[in-house]
């Protein structure tokens, strides 16, 4: 009785789906093509509407479902799913910080970074006390220069912490090799890149520890959430502990004394046997997510390797016409690299013949959202100008990106209806006068 009820419940959800979310015709210079967004159907509803009924609130069977099998997708022993990106990228540098290690990164050490990129790679290094050593970018990749990696070294340098610019992944294997050189922590940043390849792994799968975000613009979504992903064991058990408050037990909801010594051991200057439940070993937060957005995410991973492929074409679709603009100069990908694009960045020449806000203007009058490189250059930013740092020699590149590049959509959910006016407006632009 209950399969037959839920069947029937499945399919009213389609009928309501098919009711409600019916896409109005596209009408080329009235509809809006945003940047990003969420690209769905009536599964990822279904999915959420059954983990309701269940009514496991916090995360549950869904949650370690989806923590498998992203850790398989993306080779790697542990993903830690989280509820933002930014939770993701603070646990991550958190960890490497944690009195529970060996010689952790203390205030006042020093991390390897980039301006050209999002607050929340950069805020972890400052919210721990410690000081960014910032390298410019290489403009044709936008990701660091490796060639300034050398330079950037200093006494108290523990680590790199650096994403894969919309998608496009940096040199990976000269930053590998540099801080295995100089025993440095590598935290990759990969909430622009899920899907992307670099001499054929995954990134995400390099960093002593990797990020990613299900933001509804990223590559699959779960509306708000993140996920740490890592190889070592005792980094794995450190995360887990600072996003559950920091506690030092790690039974997973539900469950009780999965160390067998719950009562039976000494804790600081706590009782003797006292529960192991609520021991503290760490100064944590609480960043879980809930299982629901874990089943929305078990639907979204499936559709990952499809989306994949639409980013790639929808990228190489508006690059052939975006690259025949003589002033216009395009993202090119990393070598040995297979991006799963972000975005289409553009940057405008220095001799072009307009600035990058008539460009923006011009696009944005005709319905095609356009996006910046996020904070520019973050040395730039309010909230930036007092922070301790290490130049390395200057960041004119940096600063080209942050007056010149802008970027457009490549997403799935851009079909060929939409891709063919994108194409037609990009070309109407290069005849301007």
């Amino acid at each position: 009785m209950l399969h037959k009820k839920q069947a029937k419940l499945r399919e009213y959800i389609r009928e309501l789906y098919r009711v409600q979310h019916v896409e109005k015709p596209f009408r080329p210079g009235e509809t809006h093509i945003p940047y990003s967004g969420r690209v769905f159907d009536e599964n990822e509803i279904i999915a959420a509407v059954e983990s309701c009924l269940e009514f496991w609130l916090t995360l549950g069977n869904n949650g370690k479902k989806f923590e498998e099998k992203l850790a398989d997708y993306l080779n790697r022993r542990y993903a830690i799913m989280v509820n933002s990106g930014s939770s993701a990228n603070l646990l991550a540098f958190a960890a490497l910080c944690s009195p529970l290690r060996e010689n952790p990164i203390v205030p006042g050490d020093e991390v390897i970074t980039v301006a050209a990129g999002f607050p929340t790679t950069l805020n972890p290094i400052l919210q721990y006390g410690c000081h960014p050593v910032f390298v410019d970018v290489d403009l044709a990749t936008v990701n660091i220069d490796v060639n300034r990696l050398d330079a950037a070294m200093g006494p108290r340098t523990r680590a790199v912490m650096i994403a894969h610019t919309l998608g496009n992944p940096f040199d990976i294997e000269n930053v590998v090799q540099f801080c295995k050189k100089h025993d440095l922590f590598l935290i990759e940043d990969n909430c622009d890149a899920l899907g992307s390849m670099y001499n054929n792994s995954p990134t995400g799968s390099f960093g002593d520890i990797s990020t990613l975000s299900f933001y509804p613009p990223h590559h699959i979504t779960t509306g708000e959430g993140g996920a740490v992903l890592t190889d070592d064991h005792h980094l794995y058990k450190i995360v887990l502990g600072l996003r559950d408050w920091g506690r030092d037990c790690w039974c997973t909801p539900g469950n009780d004394n999965t160390c067998r010594s719950r009562f039976t051991k000494q804790y600081g200057r706590l009782p003797y046997g006292y529960d192991h439940k609520y021991v503290y070993s760490q100064i944590g937060y609480n960043l879980k997510p809930l299982d629901i957005q874990a089943a929305i995410g078990l639907v979204q991973l499936e559709k990952l390797p499809f989306f994949v492929k639409d980013r790639i074409h929808n990228w190489e679709r508006l690059n052939r016409v975006a690259s025949k603009i003589d002033w216009l100069k395009v993202q090119k990908a990393t070598l040995g690299s297979r991006p799963s694009w972000f975005g289409l960045l553009l940057t405008l020449s220095e001799d072009a013949p307009f600035d990058r806000q008539y460009v923006i203007n011009y696009l944005e009058e005709r319905k095609i959202q356009t996006r910046q490189l996020f904070g520019g250059n973050l040395l730039r930013q309010p909230a930036y100008l007092t922070i301790k740092h290490r130049l390395v020699g200057d960041l004119s590149n940096t600063d080209i990106i942050m007056n010149r590049s802008f970027f457009i959509g490549v997403y799935p959910g851009l079909d060929d209806l939409r891709l063919e006016y994108m194409e037609n407006v990009l070309s109407d632009l290069a005849k301007l006068p």
